[in-house]
């Protein structure tokens, strides 16, 4: 018995030894996967937790962030409408460093709506009701380290369930250039 919990001990010391915290912020350009709404420009900002293999090749990264999503257009009768929704992304990545400073990453997402700001001309709804209030996708993206723990990332993320918008069938698309810091790098 004690053995295992040595190993188990070990194990997660391993595994502390080589994890890091971060955090990471910057600009989204949403829209709707179906549509031709114009984008809607928003940001995202939260934390990660690096966990490194002893090779540096391979790590995985979840985190959680808040993110601003939706869309622009005009009504048919004229006047703008906007689709400002806010959700609690919780990306799980695999990175794979190509060199020491560059890397590609992937991996699911699961996505919380948490707030919505429906506008057309004078009028204001934030009610829920419309939206599914979750949704699962998928993250792409390159990661950059700059330097004493900076770091720059551009990503997409691809919503792979429907969110069965007044019942229509769309997804969200969000094109996301982040900056972050790795702490104690």
């Amino acid at each position: 018995m004690r053995k295992i919990v040595l190993a188990i001990f070990l194990l997660g010391f391993t595994v502390a030894a080589h994890a890091q915290f971060g955090i990471r912020a910057g600009l989204n350009s949403a829209n709707f996967s179906n549509s031709d709404f114009s984008s809607m420009t928003g940001f995202h900002v939260g934390g990660y937790y690096l966990v490194k293999t002893a090779t540096d090749l391979v790590s995985v990264e979840p985190g959680i962030q808040y993110s601003g999503k939706g869309y622009s257009t005009t009504a048919l009768g004229g006047g703008d409408v906007t689709e400002k929704l806010g959700y609690i992304d919780i990306p799980v990545l695999v990175r794979l460093s190509l060199i020491p400073s560059l890397n590609v990453f992937a991996g699911p997402q699961a996505s919380v709506l948490v707030s919505r700001d429906y506008t057309i001309g004078n009028t204001n709804s934030t009610s829920l009701e419309p939206v599914r209030g979750y949704e699962l996708g998928a993250v792409v993206g390159l990661g950059l380290k700059v330097a004493a723990g900076l770091n720059l990332q551009a990503s997409y993320d691809l919503g792979l369930s429907s969110l069965n918008y007044f019942n229509t069938d769309v997804s969200n698309r969000v094109l996301k250039l982040s900056l972050g810091y790795t702490l104690g790098n």
